[in-house]
C-alpha cells in the first residue's frame, strides 16, 4: 500500500500519535510499578481527582451505565487504586482515589510530560507553530471544551 495517503490523512495521523503516546504512558506507568493499569482506567481516574463521587454521578460524567462504572470501579478497588466509602446517606457509596491511585495519577502526568517533551523536541523550531495549530483545531471542533469538562473519551 502506498504510504502517501496515510501521510495526508490527519485523522489517521492523530490516531497513530494517540496510540503511540498512550503506549508510552502505559510503559512508563508499568516501569513505575503500575503495570496493572490500562488506558481505560484513566477515564475513571479523571473524574475522581476532585474528590469522591457516587457511582451514579460517575456514570453520568462518563456517559456510561452505573453497571459499567460499578464493574470498572470494582476492578480498581481490588487493585487498590480506589476505595468505596459511605456517603452522608449510608445507602450511597462514594468512590474515591486511594493513595496508590493518586500516585498513579502523578506517574501518568509525569509520563505525559515526558511524551510531550519528546514530541516537541522532534518538532524542533516548528513546535510552537504546531502547538498553536493543534489548539486551533481542538478549539474549533469543540474537542478542547469537551476535554476541559472531562467528557472526552475514545469511542470503540
Amino acid at each position: 500500500m502506498d504510504a502517501t495517503p496515510l501521510r495526508e490523512d490527519l485523522s489517521l495521523l492523530f490516531t497513530a500519535l494517540t496510540a503511540w503516546s498512550q503506549g508510552e504512558v502505559v510503559r512508563q506507568l508499568a516501569a513505575d510499578g503500575f503495570d496493572d493499569l490500562r488506558v481505560s482506567h484513566g477515564y475513571v481516574f479523571q473524574h475522581l481527582q476532585n474528590g469522591p463521587v457516587t457511582v451514579r454521578d460517575l456514570a453520568e460524567k462518563m456517559g456510561v451505565t452505573a453497571q459499567a462504572v460499578s464493574k470498572s470501579t470494582g476492578e480498581l478497588e481490588r487493585m487498590g487504586y480506589v476505595a468505596r466509602t459511605p456517603g452522608a446517606d449510608l445507602r450511597i457509596r462514594l468512590i474515591e482515589l486511594t493513595e496508590a491511585g493518586r500516585e498513579a495519577v502523578l506517574s501518568a502526568r509525569l509520563a505525559r510530560a515526558e511524551v510531550n517533551a519528546r514530541m516537541r523536541l522532534a518538532l524542533g523550531e516548528d513546535a510552537e507553530a504546531f502547538d498553536k495549530a493543534l489548539r486551533t483545531l481542538a478549539e474549533s471542533t469543540g474537542a478542547l471544551e469537551e476535554l476541559a469538562k472531562r467528557r472526552l473519551r475514545l469511542i470503540g
